[in-house]
C-alpha cells in the first residue's frame, strides 16, 4: 500500500502521522485558509455544552479538544500517535490526553456526555467499527461531532480537485515529512459521501443525524444523537 492508494494498514497510518505531526498544524492552516478553527469552533458548539465530559478522538494536536474545552467541557483527548500527542500536551496541561486506538477505546460504556472526531475518522481503517465504539462510550442521548472533508459538489469542484490532488501535495513535498500530504487526497476519493456517512451513523445507534456542509462543499459537519439502544 501506497500513499496514493488512501489505503493504509493502522501501523502505517501511525508512522504517517508520527513523520507529519511536526508541520500538521501549519498544513491545516495552509490547506483551508485558516477556516478549519472557525469549523472547530461550529463543531463543539453544536456538541458540548458547560459541564461535560467530552472525549475528542482521533484528537492529533489537539485544537478540537482545546475548543471543547473553551466550550465548557471536561475533555478526554485521544490518539494513537505518539508525536502528535507530544505536541497536544505542550498546548494544555488541564486536558487529558490519552494514547490509544479509536477502534478500541480505552473507556468504560456510556463515559462521555459528548464525543468530537475532527478530520480523523477517514483515516479510520474499520470505519463502522469505530462509530461503534463512538456510541459504546456515548451515554444515551450523548451527542456527537463528525468535522471531515469529503466530497466537493457544484461550480467549486474542479477548483477544490486542483488544490486538493496536485496543489496540496506539492506544498507537503517542501516540508519535512510533507510527502505524506499525497496521501490526503487519495483518503478523501475513498471516504464515503455526506449521505453515506449519515446512513452509517444512523446504522449504529444514532438519531437525529444532520450534516451541514462547509467551505464550499469541502467539508461536512455531521452531529447526531445517541439512541437509548445502541442496536448492536
Amino acid at each position: 500500500m501506497t500513499y496514493e492508494s488512501g489505503s493504509l494498514a493502522p501501523n502505517e497510518v501511525r508512522r504517517l502521522f508520527d513523520r507529519i505531526a511536526p508541520v500538521y498544524d501549519v498544513m491545516n492552516r495552509v490547506m483551508t485558509v485558516g477556516l478549519d478553527r472557525s469549523w472547530r469552533r461550529l463543531a463543539v458548539e453544536a456538541v458540548v455544552q458547560p459541564g461535560d465530559r467530552v472525549l475528542d478522538a482521533c484528537c492529533g494536536t489537539g485544537d478540537l479538544a482545546i475548543a471543547a474545552e473553551r466550550e465548557g467541557g471536561h475533555v478526554t483527548g485521544l490518539d494513537f500517535s505518539p508525536a502528535m500527542l507530544e505536541r497536544a500536551r505542550r498546548k494544555s496541561a488541564s486536558i487529558e490526553w490519552v494514547e490509544g486506538d479509536m477502534l478500541a477505546l480505552p473507556f468504560e460504556d456510556a463515559s462521555f456526555d459528548a464525543a468530537t472526531v475532527g478530520f480523523g475518522v477517514r483515516n479510520v481503517v474499520d470505519l463502522e467499527r469505530g462509530v461503534a465504539e463512538l456510541r459504546r462510550v456515548l451515554r444515551p442521548g450523548g451527542r456527537l461531532a463528525i468535522l471531515e472533508i469529503t466530497h466537493p459538489r457544484g461550480l467549486l469542484r474542479p477548483f477544490f480537485s486542483l488544490w486538493f490532488d496536485r496543489i496540496v501535495p506539492l506544498l507537503g513535498k517542501v516540508l519535512p515529512g510533507g510527502r505524506a500530504y499525497t496521501y490526503l487526497p487519495a483518503s478523501v476519493r475513498r471516504f464515503p459521501g455526506a449521505e453515506e456517512l449519515a446512513a452509517l451513523l444512523e446504522r449504529h445507534g444514532f438519531g437525529h443525524v444532520r450534516f451541514r456542509l462547509m467551505g464550499g462543499t469541502i467539508v461536512a459537519l455531521h452531529t447526531a444523537v445517541a439512541t437509548v439502544e445502541s442496536g448492536d
